[in-house]
């Protein structure tokens, strides 16, 4: 029997032929493709800038650098995100610390964030940047966010990962209303992919610039923004910073490109599988994910959380039992302080106790556009006989 993963990229003969094309082009780097994605990207999510790189480590990494993130300065974060949310900070030399989640949407709580941000105060250790994480897709509650921000002097990185496509108060997550910057992730298994690859978007003049430089070894080519040199020398590109090379190529843009002509079409099939989980599961010992009103979720993941009360069944037994049905379940994820390099700074369990708890009774189990629904059957199937 096939497994079923919990999710997989969606490739289509459009997308090889956008790749066999710049193949056949002048152009495998630094051509006109990167540009034309990041201005697809912009359109699509109605905000300025967009800055197309190798990663979403290196958008949240340059991100923080254009925010000037360094040593002795704080930024926050969720504990249940992948450790590129908090390493982004660490690469600056900054000091990374957690905000406890809302036990009901799982996103950074605004509650526990005011409430560390009162004490920080008191401490004069109130934080640069804070990053919410869009978990699953759903995106965390900026308007409160946003308000914070103004209160007590911190900016703003939306790590939205997992939510293109997704929605906030209406609006598409990645327009920066309520944020600096946004950054979004094109791993394979995300909404859209471009192999690897990441992108950050803000509305910021200055920031898009300390964006385009950190993204290529701090080198410009821009005559205002160059050095004086002799006019009997060929200065065409001067290093004015220290940078990366975190540049995306063509091919990851131009599939780029192909993908996100389908997007709402994926977001909308991610919906209906999401939608029958939620009528299907419904009799069985689980919590399945709670929409906020304010939230169009890009359903990146569907998890499923274990009524403990109503089963004996552990998490790794479920795990295990999903797995010998060919099912590729997940589990997203272990908090970030309970890594061993984050436990070595002096983290201990017990800090975000939400956290733990999540990490401790869900699992991921498949959506993603190509699932059919015969596999989704399986999936549903299997649930049913593991759990009754």
């Amino acid at each position: 029997m096939k497994k079923i993963n919990y999710g997989r990229q969606d490739i289509n003969d459009a997308d090889i032929e956008a790749v066999i094309s710049v193949l056949r082009s002048d152009w495998l780097t630094q051509g006109p493709v990167v540009p034309e994605f990041e201005d697809s990207i912009s359109k699509y999510c109605d905000v300025k800038h967009a800055v197309a790189v190798n990663s979403a480590t290196s958008a949240l990494h340059i991100s923080c650098l254009a925010l000037e993130v360094g040593k002795y300065d704080y930024v926050w974060t969720s504990p249940t995100t992948f450790v590129a949310s908090a390493n982004c900070a660490l690469y600056c030399g900054a000091k990374i610390d957690f905000v406890d989640i809302d036990p009901i949407t799982k996103n950074l709580s605004v509650r526990n964030l005011e409430t560390k941000l009162i004490e920080a105060k008191k401490l004069g250790k109130l934080p640069k940047v804070v990053i919410p994480v869009h978990l699953n897709g759903q995106s965390c509650n900026m308007a409160e966010i946003y308000a914070l921000s103004k209160k007590y002097g911190f900016s703003i990185i939306e790590d939205a990962s997992h939510a293109i496509g997704g929605k906030y108060k209406s609006e598409a997550i990645g327009n920066c209303r309520y944020s600096d910057i946004t950054v979004f992730s094109f791993h394979p298994v995300k909404i859209i992919t471009t192999g690897e690859g990441g992108i950050a978007v803000t509305n910021n003049f200055a920031i898009n610039k300390k964006l385009r430089l950190f993204r290529s070894h701090g080198i410009t080519n821009s005559t205002e923004d160059m050095k004086s040199r002799p006019t009997s020398e060929i200065w065409n590109y001067q290093q004015i910073t220290l940078g990366f090379n975190y540049r995306m190529t063509e091919l990851q843009a131009a599939l780029g490109m192909s993908q996100l002509s389908r997007i709402d079409e994926f977001v909308e099939s991610r919906h209906n599988i999401a939608n029958r989980y939620d009528k299907e599961l419904l009799d069985l010992p689980l919590y399945t994910p709670i929409q906020h009103k304010d939230c169009y979720s890009a359903f990146h993941l569907y998890v499923v959380q274990i009524a403990q009360e109503d089963t004996s069944i552990t998490q790794i037994e479920l795990h295990n039992k999903m797995q010998e049905y060919n099912i590729n379940v997940n589990l997203h994820y272990i908090p970030v302080y309970l890594q061993p390099f984050f436990e070595a700074m002096g983290f201990e369990r017990g800090y975000c106790p939400q956290a733990e708890k999540y990490f401790q009774t869900v699992l991921s189990i498949p959506i993603y556009p190509a699932l059919t629904d015969k596999e989704q059957g399986q999936v549903i199937n299997a649930l049913f006989e593991i759990l009754n």
